[in-house]
């Protein structure tokens, strides 16, 4: 296997139970130092148990951070002190900004564009787990659609940056830019 590239920056996109954060962990595996950072918050007892059974999943020895919002401040605290830093996920990052904004679209969009002016100054390797929504069913709701654009705009604008783009279906990672790094 190669090893990862200094300063890369990966999005891993696919649906739901796709096999992107496998995937993503897989990319940091090669790593000896890696934090992961998890957007997720524990807000029933479902979520609860998926946090719980993700954090089983990931080596011990990774230093996990839990921050819904602010992630580019996360990546400038620990560039320095780590291979990889894992982001997952952004698709509960966006859910994370309409909750915390509301309607503040302006708001909404300066966090967006702070993660993305983070990740062309981090110093190290960043690999990035979001939903791929574009494929989906158009939600019924104002406030489903609103999500769904913005992941979209936040994926377009994260895809923009990366040096890598990957698309998991079905536990397969396909090479939308850039190439694979790992293969299963």
């Amino acid at each position: 296997m190669q090893e990862t590239r200094q300063s890369s920056v990966t999005l891993v996109l696919g649906g739901v139970r796709s096999g992107k954060s496998r995937y993503a962990q897989q990319l940091a595996e090669k790593s000896r130092r890696v934090v992961f950072v998890a957007t997720a918050k524990a807000t029933d007892d479902e979520m609860a148990a998926k946090i719980q059974l993700h954090r089983g999943d990931r080596p011990k020895e990774w230093l996990t951070v839990e921050e819904p919002l602010e992630l580019p401040k996360v990546l400038a605290q620990h560039e320095l002190d780590c291979e990889v830093i894992v982001v997952d996920c952004l698709t509960i990052f966006a859910a994370n900004l309409i909750e915390a904004e509301g309607e503040d679209n302006e708001a909404i969009e300066r966090r967006a564009e702070a993660l993305c002016e983070a990740l062309r100054a981090v110093q190290c390797s960043v690999v990035l787990v979001s939903n791929e929504v574009g494929s989906g069913v158009v939600p019924a709701y104002p406030l489903g659609r609103r999500y769904r654009d913005l992941l979209g705009e936040i994926n377009q604008k994260v895809a923009r940056i990366a040096d890598d783009v990957v698309l998991m279906v079905a536990g397969l990672p396909l090479a939308l830019k850039g190439h694979l790094e790992v293969t299963p």
